[in-house]
């Protein structure tokens, strides 16, 4: 008795349009499957797109601003009473080994800011009023949008520079207008760019000490001190600050360092990229799941195809391969389309914010076998029913 024929060899050739028949027929079903793995995949590649890219900018900007600042400023006695902060304080902290530049700052308290001397008194301005010296500039590393910083010589007259913010709340574009300043007209000379790492210094009014004290009766206690340091002796001085402003009560000086607010954003970042990565895994499982159920209807429609195919001939690994390809390349069409959109999110915000744009090859890498992987998961199922179905139920039943 002869042998029966060997089952038909299935080709590459045939197998994708058989793959593609049940996605060509029903595209809007197709198209929603896809819709699902696209959502996760985008929102994953748009997340860790956009944290590369904010990350790089913020250090970026700390790389630029350098670490090796640190501020001085007055805390409070034992007693819960405020602290002054000695007259010497800048004198001393200058000769404490690796301290490049100090620049002291005072707050005036009830000094007011305001455009001009018809605003009521009572109405606050909300900026403040600080005393500094010409070395505030250079310590900080702050730059002149226009006009000039104080000097030894313009300190001791009316004259004033405004910080980014203060000039944008009075409505001074450029220098060379005049405020009025705790009942006093005073000259804007300058006005400062925004300094990142003293936020302080963007919302107030400057002036000289000299002026302060004549006007306003400026003691000599600064409120607060800039310290530019060696960058490898930083960490050194900044625990020999506090002896160095004031050796009779060290437990009353506060020294922080500027810079250690930016990099705790990155780790804020970092947290939040972990949640957001969850909730787009979460996306595409959702994605996947819809895929699944795609695939288990599209085999329960086509029941009468598939008992005919396998009464020709067909293997049940025939049958099987149709269906996982045909979910693979759902997901692979999903994973496409979602890596576009995340890419194209991440350039529009990074544009946006000015920030170079960095999309992680490890994320489109890892995103795209991730929908793939998810895809194969949920055409197995349908796919081993799909085989496993009998030729004569299905065309019975069809």
């Amino acid at each position: 008795m002869a042998s029966p024929p060997p089952y038909p060899r299935l080709r590459s050739a045939d197998i994708l349009p058989l793959a593609t028949v049940g996605l060509r027929t029903r595209r809007l079903r197709a198209a929603l499957s896809v819709l699902g793995i696209a959502i996760g995949i985008a929102a994953i590649v748009a997340v860790l797109g956009i944290t590369r890219s904010s990350q790089s900018d913020l250090l970026a900007r700390i790389d630029r601003l350098g670490t090796n600042l640190l501020t001085v400023a007055d805390g409070r006695q034992p007693t819960g009473q405020p602290a002054q902060l000695p007259p010497t304080a800048a004198a001393t902290i200058a000769r404490t080994p690796g301290v490049q530049h100090v620049a002291p700052t005072a707050v005036l308290n009830d000094v007011q800011v305001y455009r001009t001397d018809q605003i009521p008194v009572y109405r606050n301005s909300g900026l403040g009023v600080l005393a500094c010296d010409a070395n505030l500039l250079s310590t900080l590393h702050a730059q002149l949008a226009s006009g000039v910083f104080l000097s030894n010589a313009t300190a001791h007259y009316p004259t004033a520079v405004l910080g980014h913010d203060a000039a944008q709340q009075l409505g001074m574009p450029r220098p060379g207008s005049r405020i009025w300043l705790g009942n006093h007209w005073f000259l804007v000379v300058g006005i400062l760019q925004p300094v990142d790492l003293a936020s302080e210094i963007n919302q107030a009014a400057l002036i000289g000490f000299p002026v302060a004290g004549q006007l306003f009766h400026y003691q000599g206690h600064p409120t607060r001190l800039y310290v530019r340091t060696e960058t490898d002796q930083t960490t050194a001085v900044a625990t020999l600050l506090a002896a160095a402003t004031n050796p009779i009560d060290p437990e009353t000086v506060a020294v922080s360092r500027p810079s250690d607010a930016l990099a705790a954003r990155l780790a804020v970042a970092s947290a939040t990229t972990t949640l957001l990565l969850g909730l787009g895994a979460v996306a595409l499982l959702v994605g996947g799941i819809g895929i699944g159920n795609v695939m288990v209807i599209s085999a329960l429609e086509r029941r009468g195809e598939i008992g005919l195919r396998r009464a020709l001939g067909a293997a049940r690994r025939h049958v099987a391969a149709q269906f996982l390809i045909e979910s693979l390349l759902l997901a692979a069409a999903g994973a496409t389309t979602g890596i576009l959109v995340g890419v194209a999110i991440t350039y529009g915000l990074a544009r946006l914010r000015h920030w170079q744009a960095l999309i992680p090859g490890t994320a489109v890498g890892s995103a795209l076998a991730a929908a793939l992987v998810i895809g194969a998961i949920a055409g197995l199922y349908p796919a081993s029913r799909a085989a496993h179905l009998s030729p004569t139920d299905a065309l019975r039943t069809a």
